[in-house]
């Protein structure tokens, strides 16, 4: 597929920020959190994105103790009107365990982000798929559809799908050791690869859907975001793009579209869609890939 821009009018998109309190790769020092975790509220508000972030509550304990330093930087999102949702409790895969293993964890993950939810009067509503497993067959999607449902959470589905998790590992290990020339050069190829996935996701929508569908963007808790999500909204911004909650984003009809094609998958719902509509091969040509030498730093 040749990626092309277009400059269509209200083009939107949804910052959504997956693993939440924290993607710390071991590091356990509570003003490291707290700095990742500020950085990214402070250009939230910087760039008014109304942005929600999905929670891993097996992070807010240690020792099986409920650790109160996580638990206020849970704090900090809601306390600043920003929406939380449930990510499981563990970070299971939908694909390899069974249904009640699954859908325990599901229960399990909601009890403390609820509460500050109902504590800042802020809605507790959307569940993210973990790895973006949401079943193996028709059948077995509909199970946790269903089990979803009877609990109140409205699945939420991400378009620009990316592997920002390695770049983010890489420039993790470059800080420990240190390495600014490294963090910049990992930074700097972050933001390019990110503006190339907007870009080829932006081509993907107007091959499938003849326009541009208000786009989900899923990134992690990580210190390479809270640097540089800065960059990136400034790579929306100068591409057209207005920020929008998760709530507005799914009222795009596109998001009604069915799947019915499945497999061992966590990829874009873009690309679920085109594989229920038999697309050819073509259409997934150019999808940006991961440097070599990010990969090479994992």
């Amino acid at each position: 597929m040749v990626i092309t821009f277009t400059y269509a009018q209200n083009k939107t998109v949804c910052i959504t920020v997956d693993d939440l309190p924290v993607v710390s790769y071991g590091n356990d020092d509570p003003d490291f959190h707290l700095g990742v975790t500020q950085m990214l509220i402070n250009t939230f508000i910087e760039y008014d994105i109304p942005a929600i972030g999905y929670v891993n509550e097996f992070k807010l304990y240690n020792d099986g103790r409920l650790d109160t330093h996580q638990v206020k930087l849970l704090e900090l999102w809601t306390e600043n009107g920003y929406e939380l949702g449930n990510h499981t409790f563990s970070h299971k895969n939908y694909h390899q365990v069974s249904f009640e293993e699954f859908t325990t964890d599901v229960i399990r993950g909601e009890k403390i982000s609820k509460e500050l939810s109902e504590k800042y009067n802020l809605p507790y509503q959307y569940f993210r798929h973990p790895y973006l497993r949401l079943g193996l067959s028709e059948s077995h999607a509909d199970s946790l559809r269903r089990f979803l449902n009877d609990h109140d959470y409205i699945e939420a589905p991400v378009t620009i799908d990316n592997e920002d998790y390695l770049f983010a590992k890489a420039y993790h290990l470059a800080f420990q050791q240190g390495d600014q020339s490294l963090m910049i050069k990992i930074g700097e190829a972050y933001i390019e690869y990110m503006t190339e996935k907007m870009l080829f996701y932006e081509a993907s929508s107007m091959a499938l859907f003849s326009r541009n569908i208000s786009q989900t963007l899923l990134i992690h808790a990580s210190l390479l975001n809270a640097h540089y999500l800065d960059d990136l909204a400034n790579v929306f911004k100068k591409n057209g793009y207005r920020f929008i909650s998760q709530t507005r984003v799914l009222n795009d009809p596109a998001y009604d579209s069915q799947f019915t094609r499945y497999g061992d998958w966590g990829i874009s719902w873009i690309d679920r869609w085109a594989l229920t509509k038999k697309v050819s091969r073509e259409f997934f040509q150019g999808d940006p890939m991961t440097p070599e030498f990010i990969k090479k730093l994992n």
